[in-house]
C-alpha cells in the first residue's frame, strides 16, 4: 500500500543574486533588483518548477523575490504574502556580518536579532503564524522568498528554535522542499535543501 501525503508540500525558492547578496550585505526591506546573473539564475529554475503542479504560488513583496517568481514562470498566478519577507535587519540593514561583529563580537542574527529590527522571538512567531496558514492548504505550494527567513521557516517547520537556522544556508535561486515523512505523516521533514538547477533531478 502506498503512503498518503499528509499536508502541503512546500517548495521554498530563494530569490536570485542581487548586488547585496553578492557582497554579503544584509538585505531586508531594501528593495533592490536582481543582477543580470540573478535573472539568469531565476530563469534556470523554470524547467524544473514548470513540471510541478502547484495549487498555490506565494511570493514575498520584495521585487527580488517577485522577479524571481516571474522569471521562473509563475508571475501571473502568484499572490503576495507579506509574511515571506526577509528578516527586518533594522540598524544592521546593508551591513555585513563581519562589520557588525567587529563592534559586537560573536553576533549572529539567529541568536541576537537586530536593533530596531526583528528579534528571534518576533521572526519565530511570524514563521509559526505562516506555517499555521500553510497547513490549511493542500498539494504543492511554491514559496518565493529570502535566505535567512527560509532558514527560520525550515527550522520552525521541524520544531527547532530559530538559533538552529544558522546551520541552514541557502544559496541564490535555490530550491528546498519541506513536507511530511510519507511513512510517518505526523512527522515534518526537510526532503530537499539548497538545491540548484545543476543538481536537481529531471522528472
Amino acid at each position: 500500500m502506498s503512503a498518503i501525503q499528509s499536508g502541503p508540500q512546500l517548495y521554498f525558492i530563494r530569490h536570485g543574486e542581487t548586488e547585496w547578496s553578492r557582497s554579503g550585505q544584509h538585505t531586508g526591506n531594501t528593495d533592490i533588483p536582481l543582477t543580470a546573473n540573478g535573472e539568469d539564475e531565476a530563469r534556470a529554475l523554470r524547467p524544473w518548477l514548470q513540471q510541478i503542479p502547484f495549487t498555490f504560488v506565494l511570493t514575498s513583496p520584495r521585487q527580488r523575490a517577485r522577479t524571481t517568481c516571474t522569471l521562473a514562470g509563475f508571475g501571473r498566478e502568484a499572490k503576495i504574502e507579506p509574511a515571506l519577507s526577509e528578516w527586518d535587519y533594522g540598524d544592521y540593514e546593508g551591513r555585513r556580518s563581519d562589520d557588525i561583529r567587529s563592534q559586537r563580537p560573536g553576533w549572529t542574527v539567529f541568536r541576537d536579532g537586530c536593533p530596531s529590527g526583528e528579534t528571534p522571538a518576533v521572526i519565530s512567531n511570524r514563521a509559526d503564524l505562516l506555517i499555521a496558514r500553510l497547513l490549511l492548504m493542500a498539494g504543492n505550494v511554491a514559496l518565493f522568498s529570502h535566505g535567512q527567513f527560509g532558514a527560520v521557516l525550515a527550522a520552525r517547520w521541524i520544531g527547532l528554535p530559530v538559533i538552529k537556522g544558522q546551520h541552514l544556508l541557502l544559496g541564490p535561486a535555490s530550491l528546498s522542499i519541506l513536507g511530511n515523512n510519507p511513512s510517518h505523516p505526523d512527522v515534518r521533514m526537510i526532503s530537499l535543501w539548497n538545491a540548484s538547477p545543476n543538481y536537481l533531478p529531471s522528472q
